[in-house]
């Protein structure tokens, strides 16, 4: 019977995880990708540090190392991104690196 319970347990702790994940995708979609990495990766390094230790120290720092894995990683998107921008007439420009601004397809604009 604990066998089946301990189950249960953990199918509750992946459906909670995996919904908390979605809900901080979706509120993280608004924002710049820094402030979503940071979000999703310190939700689901909570979970997986409270998961792996099973005490709130592990929560705890969980969430510090995934938030901050996140913000770095959503900082260099960030980064990537920064050279397209529109411009006043409706269409998506590159600057690159040497200062010369070209013009490229809308999708890279978003």
């Amino acid at each position: 019977m604990s066998t089946r319970n301990a189950a249960l347990g953990a199918f509750t702790a992946f459906t909670l995880a995996a919904a908390v994940l979605a809900g901080a995708a979706v509120t993280a979609s608004a924002q710049n990708n820094t402030v979503g990495g940071a979000l999703i990766g310190g939700t689901a390094g909570a979970l997986i540090g409270g998961a792996v230790t099973g005490n709130a120290g592990g929560v705890a720092a969980g969430a510090l190392i995934g938030g901050t894995t996140g913000a770095i990683i959503g900082n260099q998107q960030d980064q990537r991104r920064a050279y397209y921008f529109w411009g006043n007439n409706g269409r998506c420009y590159l600057r690159q690196t040497n200062g010369n601004v070209v013009k490229v397809s809308r999708g890279y604009c978003g």
